[in-house]
């Protein structure tokens, strides 16, 4: 059974070793988290044993089998269980009465992920979540990546349309017409965080830009007329 003393990071609990859970972890392991992780399979367990110590074979998912491991201890615990919708729901209910501080729970359907919510849960829909940015992507062909915050503020990285090439930052002027703000420049290795009004773009600039997904799609048309 896993303890934790008041001296220790951060402990993130993973409930299930799909492809989901299975990066997650390796991934939280990478950025040196501590981790606790829960699966039926002992082959799966083993191989994620390279990345923690705490990696436990659960022949199921009640209360009392999982308290056994000492999950209750985590400051975050995420269930990577999607498919099936009756093990997802008991396993976040019973993470949730177990007290930890916060619950993630995959959701695979919005019908799902609204149960999971009354329950108590974070909700996170991997599939739709790359399914929208891989569009976003394939949208904006210029953009290099794009991440959402919210509806309205987008952080995206966007090389330098052609036709913006020589123009100042005055000229081009994106957040009167389209409701960006530059917050960065790079160009090979020199990045540009202070971005002055008469700066002039470059071939190769790499432009941060922090706005709506509407004003990028609009920039993004101009750039290709």
């Amino acid at each position: 059974m896993f303890n934790k003393s008041k001296n220790d990071k951060m402990i993130y609990g993973i409930v299930g070793l799909g492809k989901f859970g299975q990066a997650l972890a390796e991934e939280l392991a990478r950025d040196g988290a501590e981790l606790i992780v829960l699966d039926r399979e002992e082959e799966k367990i083993r191989a994620i044993r390279e990345y923690t110590e705490n990696a436990y074979v659960v022949k199921n998912l009640e209360k009392n089998t999982m308290f056994e491991t000492g999950i209750q201890n985590c400051d975050v615990a995420i269930v990577c269980i999607g498919n099936h919708l009756d093990t997802s729901i008991l396993t976040t209910l019973n993470l949730v009465s177990m007290g930890i501080p916060k619950v993630i729970s995959k959701a695979s359907s919005a019908e799902h992920g609204q149960i999971l919510e009354k329950l108590g849960a974070e909700v996170v829909y991997p599939e739709r979540d790359m399914a929208l940015r891989l569009a976003n992507r394939l949208e904006t062909a210029r953009v290099l990546d794009f991440i959402q915050l919210s509806e309205q503020i987008n952080i995206s990285k966007m090389l330098i349309p052609s036709k913006a090439i020589g123009k100042t930052v005055v000229d081009l002027n994106l957040r009167a017409k389209y409701g960006l703000n530059i917050i960065a420049i790079k160009n090979g290795a020199s990045v540009i965080q202070n971005i002055e009004p008469g700066y002039t773009f470059k071939e190769q600039d790499i432009l941060f830009l922090c706005g709506s997904k509407q004003g990028l799609l609009k920039l993004t048309e101009w750039a290709s007329k």
